[in-house]
């Protein structure tokens, strides 16, 4: 085999380990754009499905709109739920919607296992649901489990209650919750020193994709500078140096 030959070889195996990779670059790039996408519509049409198979079958039949029509509707049965739960959010806002709960609550509170489950659930809904409140408003970094360990927490508030009593000799408490990797509704519940919290600029969205995907998606921390910016926009005299070593393009700053 001459060397000519060699060399045409060589060649043909590097285009075909050239197109191989690129056909693989190709593959990754559009799993990556389809994968979340896919999911995202996986899990909205598995939630609408599971919606209409609770509430359509409590409709009488005469207004199904595929009685009237010759295909089906996906979600109908969602559309129905918002309007009986809007319904009742509104029948609840007058002072007969409040007694008629005030009466329903308290033979609930007779039952001794039902009361607690209302109870513990009504709590979790009036907390994720209530707007006006603070719940989850900043996320900080915790020294844990131990030293020279940080974990990435969510405050919720501050210490209330017995054991705010309870621990008024040891320091400012605050409540805060360390989420577990990948599934953040798991957790654990920590009373700590404020001063052991160290609050972060990111949003608790950007701290909770932190959290889901083990730090493989980080926030763009320019984002984070705004620390550092005084109210016109312009950079802090304590923080300009900060500000330049991470972006140089703020040397004129």
């Amino acid at each position: 085999m001459t060397g000519h030959q060699e060399k045409n070889e060589a060649e043909v195996v590097h285009h075909r380990v050239r197109f191989i990779t690129r056909l693989r670059n190709y593959f990754l790039t559009g799993l990556v754009i389809a994968g979340p996408i896919g999911i995202t519509l996986w899990l909205t049409w598995t939630f609408i499905n599971w919606v209409d198979g609770w509430v359509t079958p409590l409709v009488p039949r005469i207004y199904h709109p595929e009685t009237y029509l010759p295909f089906s509707i996906p979600g109908f049965g969602l559309i129905v739920a918002i309007f009986l739960l809007t319904i009742v959010g509104f029948l609840a806002a007058n002072f007969a919607g409040r007694s008629l709960i005030s009466f329903g609550e308290s033979l609930v509170g007779r039952m001794p296992l039902v009361r607690n489950l209302y109870s513990g659930l009504k709590q979790i809904f009036e907390t994720v649901l209530d707007e006006r409140g603070s719940s989850f408003s900043k996320a900080a970094l915790l020294e844990y489990p131990r030293r020279g360990l940080w974990a990435i927490v969510f405050i919720s508030t501050e210490t209330k209650g017995e054991v705010a009593r309870r621990l008024n000799e040891k320091a400012n408490m605050v409540s805060v919750f360390l989420p577990t990797t990948p599934n953040p509704t798991s957790g654990f519940l920590l009373f700590v020193p404020k001063d052991d919290v160290i609050e972060l600029s990111m949003s608790v969205e950007d701290a909770a994709k932190l959290v889901i995907s083990a730090g493989l998606v980080n926030p763009s921390y320019p984002e984070l500078l705004e620390e550092f910016m005084d109210e016109d926009g312009k950079a802090k005299s304590s923080g300009k140096d900060q500000i330049k070593r991470v972006n140089p393009e703020n040397e004129n700053a």
